[in-house]
């Protein structure tokens, strides 16, 4: 996780991995007496190391080999790191990049909408993303 943190260092933002590659760490931590602080989240305490939040991403696969990559982030136009970019002018827009699309009324009266939103990433520059590979979530 150190090497990670020396590639993003510049004023991390957090990590995203597997909820089992989180686990992983967090036993690997126990084992060797090392207690990662929560951080707290908008009122929540979630897993953190160093005072960067650990986020779960489901999208993060885990191998057949039971191993997967842990991600860490720096975030935002100022701190030159990944920026979120959305997509404007789509047909039937409510908001950049999220579009509302009636859809019909049933015969019991209930009116469907299909809600698509478009949402992309950018990286300013190359230490903005680390990621880690082969990281073991389990062992045979």
């Amino acid at each position: 996780m150190d090497a990670l943190l020396a590639a993003v260092w510049k004023e991390p933002t957090f990590f995203l991995t597997h909820p089992r590659a989180i686990a992983a760490f967090m036993k690997e931590c126990g084992k060797r007496g090392v207690y990662p602080s929560g951080v707290d989240h908008n009122g929540h305490q979630i897993p953190g190391w160093r005072g960067v939040p650990i986020f779960p991403c489901g999208k993060i696969p885990v191998s057949r080999t039971r191993t997967s990559s842990i991600m860490l982030m720096r975030t935002g136009e100022d701190a030159q790191g990944v920026i979120g970019l959305r997509q404007t002018g789509l047909p039937d827009e409510y908001q950049p990049g999220l579009n509302v699309r009636f859809m019909g009324i049933d015969e019991k009266a209930i009116t469907s909408y299909l809600v698509g939103a478009y949402y992309s990433a950018a990286i300013l520059v190359p230490d903005a993303l680390g990621v880690l590979e082969d990281v073991e979530v389990a062992r045979e």
